[in-house]
């Protein structure tokens, strides 16, 4: 009998480096992206451990799950980031140009 391929191991390879990319857009996009995949290779995961000698690209999904884990380690950081950042300025300070370079140069010493 012909082995087939895990059906979401390519996917969650595509939605781990997209969420590398967009994980810049405050950590909230790329974050849904790797809830996404995680909860996609959890399920091809579930399949293989059922009957492992009927699938071929396991090796493929731990790739995925791999790539996926570091998107989610940068979204967590860049997240974690930006709210320090809004706290640390302040959001009345967001708002206007000049007081958040004010306030930058300010706790930076720039």
């Amino acid at each position: 009998m012909e082995k087939q391929k895990l059906s979401f191991a390519l996917p969650v390879i595509i939605l781990g480096i997209f969420s590398i990319l967009f994980c810049w857009c405050y950590g909230i996009f790329g974050l849904l992206l790797n809830i996404i995949a995680l909860i996609l290779a959890h399920i091809n995961t579930k399949s293989y451990k059922e009957n492992p000698d009927l699938y071929s690209n396991y090796s493929s999904l731990k790739v995925g799950k791999v790539i996926n884990y570091i998107g989610l380690i940068l979204n967590i950081l860049f997240l974690i980031f930006i709210i320090w950042f809004f706290m640390l300025i302040g959001f009345e300070n967001l708002q206007d140009e000049e007081l958040m370079q004010e306030k930058i140069r300010e706790i930076f010493g720039v």
